[in-house]
């Protein structure tokens, strides 16, 4: 078979995933093997790959490829979010780039355009993450709003409704003015602005004086509907019982009590004004207050905002303290630091609002949730750190507001036949609807056509939290196959910053829906950020196209870039140079593969002692780096789990073993050697195979002929098996002695294809084991040991040995002298200012243990050059 020169990535990648593909290795049915399951954290259907969705799937392939190889029927479910605000918005843009208003549509209309586009542009991040080696069952790929998935969403609303858990109310919610929208406590993201603080005069009625008091929002004057004060406080004692003036609109509002008003803030006093502000409501419906709504869904102002009816909120705001100025009602203004809720989706400012909504009630829902992961440890966060915050989102948890005033999405399953509030009935359908209508009212004479459904849509979310249930049917059926075989799944893979919006409600759901959790294990990724610690963003031009990461330097190699620096829940520094490092390694195992196979191979010559020793050497290495990378695969610890196979590879397999099997220039190498170096480069690939998945896969192939049934995708894991760690430690000090060989041929000049003599003073009886491997890499005549030093000779320490080399005629003895000498009193002298500290008891009295330590271990290393320096001069004189 020919090898290539180069590593070609492109086209390998292609010629194996189509590969991969073509024999259906990703696909998953029940069976006698026990599952291990993932779902994907399904992305916005009309999302692109960035770099936080490489790291999240990257991480995902390792572990389900990694199951593969260990045995287990693998399944990975993908598919794709509808994401209700962000994809409604695209079309609504769209649609107005077009000239077509949104409002002039039916809803049936609108969804046809919303489906359009879904089916140009969704989906484009799962062709995406194919380049990038995905092994997902492709087969099962879902869509939140794929009917079995909708009919699932219904199904568990209307079942939550029955039991009494789902209520509408008028409440005080979030809402977003740009998606025209309510919003749940958890998309609203609370950021620290500039802005003013405005001091407004209000007239007493009946008297020339003047309240004055301090807000944030000045055109919300509009809906005020009374000045509250403290009771306790003397200030205005005065004005109780008495009428105030709003500026402007003239209004007459009540002076009202109420211990609420924090004496200390601002003036001491506020305005309430119960439609735009939460607290302002619970005082409105404490004092029976009247509620004005003076904001539009897009919050631009209404009638009752006067001449500013149709204006902006934010341009009324400047304007009006213009005007507030000119009729001697603003006071003064002042820069004022205030946190601002803004919209996580559209960024847009929050306004409080009131309306009618639909809410899950939580108090009870939440309970086995935080059982399951503060409690018992049923299910793990990785890392643990991330219990507190789960344990303060869960122990504060309010009723969800789940309902959306969009289209996009599972339209409410309520239907209305009747004005009243309470006029509705919940079903799965509306002939459902439609019986227990007739039902509630007695009126059998009810028809479909009298029905009207809710027009507001479910919370994404409440689609998501059923993920791993309905993406196997498990609401619709929970007696399915796939459902009983597939769930509990086994791991997920997500970002700490859904850790409540998605991992805690997909808790809460499978404990209400199953008794069971969803998911054993969930590892919490950092966010991708660029090497000044910066969040990727488009807008400052520091996140990197991933596809075109993986035209440059490969998907193995962004891969193995991106996990080499991923330990979980840690931000990662991302550089382009981490991608090099992992080209780079590529490109070495291409290499040290070419080399093996370069080699001519014979039968008929025996094997020499150094490979013998290098195999039964190397073969511990690869069990003692097992039993380290099952550990980190154990804690989650993805990152170290490659850099541990990183380090064997590069450092052990190839500077080393190779090195130490490679036979002489242009001579055989024996066959039982050759077998056994294939051998220990397959169970490398399979432990690279998750990380590395093309490369590994190329490799597996070139080495010999295999059947799709041989393909290294479904081979076996290495097994754990027992091993001689004294040999790894013996071969650590082995290293030492090579190097330092080597160092003394360097510095001495003393040419490698020169053999040379070399002596030993074994004071400490070490094993003599690697002797043939000594021999071999330092190219030693004649090893020899003896029990005294050696006289005009090059001399070495490792631990308590003495190794010499007996000097040629090649070395200049005088030069040598001179350097070890000038050595030897730069050594001295560094030992004095070190020890210098050391008797110092002022500084010994308060140094940090740890630095008295080094201090100590810089004396002690200094008096063992300096004997070994004296030793090699004294063998020199």
């Amino acid at each position: 078979m020919t090898i290539p020169a180069r590593f070609d990535a492109k086209t390998i990648e292609n010629k194996w995933y189509d590969y991969w593909m073509k024999n259906n290795y990703f696909h998953s049915e029940p069976d006698h093997r026990t599952p291990y399951t993932i779902v994907i954290p399904p992305p916005n259907v009309t999302g692109v790959l960035h770099m936080g969705h490489m790291l999240n799937n990257t991480i995902q392939d390792v572990l389900i490829r990694r199951a593969r190889l260990k045995g287990f029927n693998a399944c990975w479910v993908p598919g794709t979010d509808h994401a209700s605000i962000a994809t409604e918005a695209k079309v609504v843009a769209k649609l107005k780039a077009e000239g077509i208003n949104k409002n002039d549509l039916t809803r049936e209309e609108f969804l046809s355009h919303a489906w359009e586009w879904t089916d140009k542009y969704g989906g484009v991040i799962l062709d995406q993450l194919k380049k990038l080696g995905a092994s997902c069952d492709w087969e099962r790929t879902k869509f939140t709003m794929d009917p079995d998935m909708s009919a699932s969403v219904i199904k568990s609303f209307v079942d939550l409704y029955n039991k009494g858990l789902i209520y509408r109310g008028y409440r005080m919610v979030n809402w977003d003015p740009e998606a025209k929208t309510t919003l749940s406590d958890e998309e609203v993201i609370y950021e620290e602005q500039q802005g003013k603080l405005f001091f407004l005069k209000y007239k007493i009625e009946g008297t020339e004086d003047f309240l004055t008091i301090a807000t944030t929002r000045p055109e919300t004057i509009f809906g005020d509907t009374a000045i509250c004060i403290n009771p306790n406080d003397e200030r205005f004692a005065h004005l109780k019982g008495k009428k105030a003036i709003v500026p402007i609109c003239g209004r007459v509002i009540p002076i009202i009590e109420d211990e609420y008003v924090d004496i200390e803030f601002g003036t001491g006093c506020l305005k309430v004004t119960p439609a735009h502000d939460m607290n302002d409501k619970t005082l409105g419906e404490k004092h029976n207050l009247e509620i004005i709504d003076i904001f539009n869904e897009d919050a631009t102002l209404n009638s009752f905002g006067l001449h500013y009816q149709g204006q902006d909120r934010f341009a009324v705001r400047e304007a009006i303290a213009i005007e507030l100025q000119t009729i001697g009602a603003l006071a003064k203004t002042e820069t004022h630091l205030n946190k601002v809720g803004t919209s996580e989706r559209t960024k847009a400012v929050i306004e409080p609002r009131l309306s009618d909504q639909w809410f899950l009630k939580m108090e009870e829902l939440v309970k086995p949730a935080i059982k399951s992961v503060l409690e018992d440890g049923d299910i793990k966060l990785h890392p643990a750190r991330f219990n507190n915050t789960y344990a303060h989102w869960l122990n504060n948890i309010r009723d969800w507001n789940i309902s959306r005033q969009l289209w996009w999405g599972q339209q409410i399953p309520a239907y209305f036949y009747g004005d009243g509030k309470e006029d509705f009935v919940v079903a799965e359908n509306i002939d459902d609807a439609l019986k227990l209508a007739r039902e509630k009212t007695l009126n059998l004479k009810l028809e479909t056509k009298d029905l009207k459904q809710d027009v507001d849509a479910l919370d994404t979310w409440f689609s998501s939290w059923l993920w791993p249930m309905s993406v196997f049917g498990g609401i619709m059926d929970p007696e399915s196959e796939d459902f009983k075989y597939y769930y509990p799944t086994n791991d997920l893979v997500t970002g700490p910053d859904i850790l409540f919006f998605w991992v805690a409600r997909m808790i809460i759901a499978g404990y209400e829906y199953t008794g069971q959790k969803p998911f054993t294990n969930v590892y919490l990724t950092g966010l991708v950020r660029d090497k000044q610690r910066r969040k990727m963003s488009k807008s400052l031009g520091n996140s990197p196209e991933p596809l075109e990461l993986i035209e440059k330097f490969g998907a193995d190699g962004v891969r193995v870039g991106l996990l080499l620096s991923a330990s979980a829940g840690n931000d990662i520094m991302f550089d382009e140079e981490l991608c090099n490092q992992g080209k780079a390694f590529t490109n070495k195992i291409w290499n040290a593969f070419k080399l093996i196979k370069g080699w001519e191979v014979s039968d008929s010559i025996d094997q020499p002692e150094s490979s013998k020793v290098a195999i039964e050497w190397y073969q511990a290495k690869l069990q003692q780096t097992l039993v380290d990378i099952e550990d980190n695969f154990e804690k989650y610890r993805i990152s170290d789990a490659l850099m541990g196979i990183y380090k064997l590879v590069w450092d052990d397999f190839c500077s080393w073993f190779l090195e130490m099997i490679k036979p002489a220039y242009q001579q055989p190498i024996d066959s039982v050697t050759f077998a056994k170096a294939i051998e220990m480069l397959e169970n490398n690939l399979k432990l690279l195979h998750p990380f590395m998945p093309f490369l590994t896969e190329e490799i597996w192939h070139l080495i010999a002929e295999r059947t799709a049934d041989e393909a290294l995708i479904i081979s076996n894991w290495p097994e754990l098996t027992s091993f001689d760690s004294q040999l790894i430690t013996s071969f650590e000090s082995t290293i030492e002695v090579i190097s330092g060989i080597r160092t003394i041929r360097k510095d001495k000049n003393i040419p490698f294809k020169d053999a040379i003599d070399f002596r030993v003073v074994n004071n400490e009886n070490a094993s003599t084991y690697f002797d043939s491997v000594i021999v071999k890499l330092g190219n030693i005549k004649n090893l020899e040991y003896v029990s005294d030093k050696v006289e005009g000779a090059l001399s070495f320490r490792v631990n308590s040995n003495e190794y010499f080399i007996p000097i040629t005629g090649n070395i200049d003895v005088a030069a040598e002298i001179a350097k070890l000498t000038e050595e030897l009193n730069y050594i001295k002298g560094f030992l004095k200012s070190v020890q210098v500290k050391l008797s110092n008891e002022k500084f010994v009295a308060n140094a940090k243990p740890e630095v008295i330590e080094n201090e100590r271990k810089k004396e002690a290393d200094a008096l063992s050059k300096i004997e070994t320096i004296e030793h090699s001069l004294a063998g020199l004189q």
